[in-house]
């Protein structure tokens, strides 16, 4: 049977590629993003198996009523692909409180907006397919993306929990961490610098900026093959809870991993100090 998959951020990048890897395969797609005639344009080649519903994923009640419209068309969801986000840079103290709740709101709480709306029709079905579009950066910090990291380690934390809580249901996850792919991401219109200008970190967010121009569009990723990818994972039966995409992000996750254990290790000891009764 084709599925029907919902995806958010389906405007360009990795969710254009994505949604447009569905469709090859035969399955229909609910594309979303804040662009509806854009979304429109993009797909009409697809016909009647493509919706396009706008969605801004911050916004709880546009997500019940996107899933609503999906169901209404095409009477069921088998798989979700939470992609909408966009790239908070700079130092922390670059960065102002409101800059913060922004990363969170589309990055973090976007993706419980989503799920709030499409796990009751995948429980209904005791089925489904989530794919929380993650990060190398959800794994491993970077300096110069503190609020951007930490919104992915957030969507990392909650998809790990969510999967044991779900598949009772029916219901897996999987944590897509892709690493640097030829998409818009580290152009304006998605990446956004903390704009404090702190002179202390001057020389740092030089180098960070001056890194971001050299590799934007240069990226090794290729979208239409992560796109690829993530049609082979729905179509398995027993998914990765993690999938890494990306020779670099192959090789950064574990080095931090293997560091992390190392570390662990070196101070084993005084870990299990704390054990015993008190007194």
């Amino acid at each position: 049977m084709n599925k029907v998959w919902f995806v958010t951020g389906a405007g360009r990048g990795l969710g254009a590629a994505i949604a447009r890897a569905a469709l090859a395969d035969g399955d229909c797609v609910v594309v979303t993003g804040r662009r509806l005639t854009h979304l429109q344009g993009m797909f009409a080649e697809y016909g009647e198996r493509v919706l396009a519903v706008p969605l801004e994923v911050s916004d709880q009640a546009q997500a019940l009523a996107a899933v609503e419209q999906a169901v209404a068309r095409f009477g069921r969801i088998d798989v979700l692909v939470n992609n909408a986000g966009y790239g908070q840079l700079g130092t922390f103290e670059d960065n102002l409180p409101s800059d913060a709740d922004k990363q969170f709101a589309t990055n973090v709480f976007g993706v419980f907006n989503v799920c709030r709306a499409v796990l009751p029709v995948m429980r209904a079905q005791r089925s489904g397919h989530l794919f929380n579009v993650s990060s190398m950066a959800g794994v491993s910090g970077m300096g110069g993306a503190a609020l951007y990291c930490a919104s992915k380690f957030a969507v990392e934390g909650f998809s790990e929990s969510l999967a044991q809580e779900v598949a009772q249901f029916g219901i897996k996850v999987t944590l897509v961490e892709p690493g640097m792919f030829r998409t818009d991401f580290l152009d304006a219109s998605s990446a956004v610098f903390g704009e404090r200008g702190l002179q202390d970190y001057a020389a740092f967010t030089t180098k960070v900026k001056a890194a971001s121009a050299a590799g934007n569009h240069q990226q090794a990723g290729n979208p239409a093959k992560l796109g690829e990818a993530l049609v082979r994972l729905a179509n398995t039966g027993q998914p990765p809870l993690r999938y890494l995409a990306g020779s670099d992000a192959y090789g950064q996750v574990s080095a931090k991993l293997t560091a992390m254990l190392a570390q662990i290790d070196a101070w084993r000891e005084l870990s299990c100090s704390t054990d015993g009764a008190t007194g």
